[in-house]
């Protein structure tokens, strides 16, 4: 089973690169989604020119993770295809968009339900192209950093030496890659030391025996089906309370079933036998809040321009909406007017968004209230707490039951008591009478 299984794990890294994790799967035909779809905005004006399009300026904004969470509700497919059960299971996301200079989210904010896949897939893309910029320019910058150190101190001075065009325009990355950089030489060799050291993880993550876990965030079999063992896939889960998202071991090629019991580094392994396992710390920086993501697109050129004369103005720069965040919010549900965001669909006048604006929002509390457990069964009585396989009881619901018994008990007792008291009562009223009947 383990040669199975290594064959798998080696057959995905090798694949990985030249198929995108991003490829579409088949979507369950389930109301919320037909939900989200009629909630979708278009750019268009409901009012005016046909032919004007509008594009919502969500610029001064950022995303901020809040909840995953699964739902489990009846499907159409699921029903036609005649199978063990007619629920499928949904994956949202929810989120907000804050202001972003603001100190706050507690007005003039958005809230928003998407499809996992999509908001894993918008978001993981931007954060590897990050990621990737920031390799890149450490690379370069930091290399230009230790060598200019390095002079320094074998001629022993004390100041710069003089940089070529080259090097100038390469410090002026690193300045943009690393604050304050040129104003501290410490700082610069603290965010150097840090940066070499986290892109020398990522460049040896398959030598160190990991694998990233943004590899399974559309769904990926883990392994085939055998003699002996089951067909598995391993897909993005809700974890802590919906409050992060992981990775998880699922039954079916959609991964809507999930086995809690199971873990997805128990069938990883390379071509050598030895085990994998998961670097999760890309896909935390898409549910990570300390570092959101900013939906202000400013133009290089111009900020490069604006740089060069040390008076850079956001006012004055060509601004835009970054296309992570312009995509997730084009596919979300949405819930704007009732937080008072002044800018969004409800100021272009969008009747299709308004008109399921209440229903959306109301959607959304449910979810957040603890409506459905964290595997989404939904809960009767309380919001449970979630262990693999199943729910436990809290200790309001243990008291309640407590109570319960006691005074069912109590009750028992009592009417035992009143019944034999009634028929002590019954024959002394014979006996007085002398026992005759008429």
């Amino acid at each position: 089973m383990l040669a199975r299984i290594s064959a798998l794990a080696v057959a995905f890294l090798t694949t990985a690169s030249a198929s995108s994790v991003f490829a579409p799967k088949r979507s369950v035909d389930t109301p919320m989604n037909k939900l989200l779809s009629k909630a979708t905005v278009l750019r268009s004006l409901e009012d005016g020119d046909a032919d004007e399009e509008v594009e919502v300026d969500i610029s001064g904004y950022s995303i901020i993770f809040e909840k995953c969470q699964f739902v489990k509700a009846f499907s159409d497919e699921l029903a036609e295809e005649g199978g063990d059960t007619v629920l499928g299971t949904q994956r949202f996301v929810i989120f907000r968009l804050c202001p972003t200079d603001a100190e706050s989210c507690n007005y003039n904010y958005g809230e928003y339900l998407v499809d996992m896949d999509g908001f894993l897939g918008y978001t993981v893309e931007y954060k590897q192209e990050e990621q990737q910029n920031m390799c890149d320019a450490c690379d370069e910058n930091c290399a230009v950093y230790y060598d200019d150190a390095a002079a320094a101190d074998d001629e022993g001075e004390e100041e710069e030496e003089e940089e070529d065009e080259d090097g100038d325009e390469r410090r002026r990355l690193a300045e943009k890659q690393f604050p304050s950089g040129r104003k501290s030489g410490r700082k610069m060799e603290s965010d150097c030391d840090s940066c070499v050291d986290d892109c020398s993880k990522i460049a040896n993550m398959e030598e160190n025996n990991y694998i990233d876990a943004t590899y399974f965030i559309n769904c990926q079999q883990l392994v085939e089906e055998g003699d002996d063992q089951a067909a598995l896939w391993a897909g993005p889960m809700c974890g802590s309370q919906g409050s992060k998202i992981k990775i998880g071991v699922f039954t079916d090629e959609n991964c809507m079933f999930l086995d809690a019991n199971l873990d997805c580094e128990d069938y990883l392994a390379n071509e050598n036998g030895y085990a994998l396992k998961l670097s999760h710390a890309l896909l935390k920086t898409t549910y990570d809040n300390s570092d959101p993501i900013s939906c202000l697109q400013v133009d290089e050129d111009e900020e490069d321009a604006n740089d060069d004369a040390n008076q850079y103005d956001d006012a004055a720069a060509e601004v835009e909406t970054r296309e992570v965040c312009g995509n997730i919010y084009m596919e979300a549900a949405k819930c704007e007017a009732t937080h008072g965001m002044v800018t969004g669909v409800n100021y272009y006048n969008y009747d299709n968004q308004v008109n399921n604006e209440a229903l959306v929002c109301s959607y959304i509390s449910s979810l957040k209230s603890g409506t459905y457990s964290q595997d989404g069964e939904i809960v009767v009585g309380g919001s449970p707490s979630y262990t693999p396989g199943g729910t436990s009881t809290t200790g309001g619901q243990k008291f309640a039951l407590t109570f319960f018994i006691l005074g069912t008990v109590g009750l028992a007792v009592y009417a035992a008591m009143l019944h034999s008291q009634l028929t002590k009562g019954g024959k002394a009223d014979l006996s007085t009478q002398g026992g005759a009947m008429a």
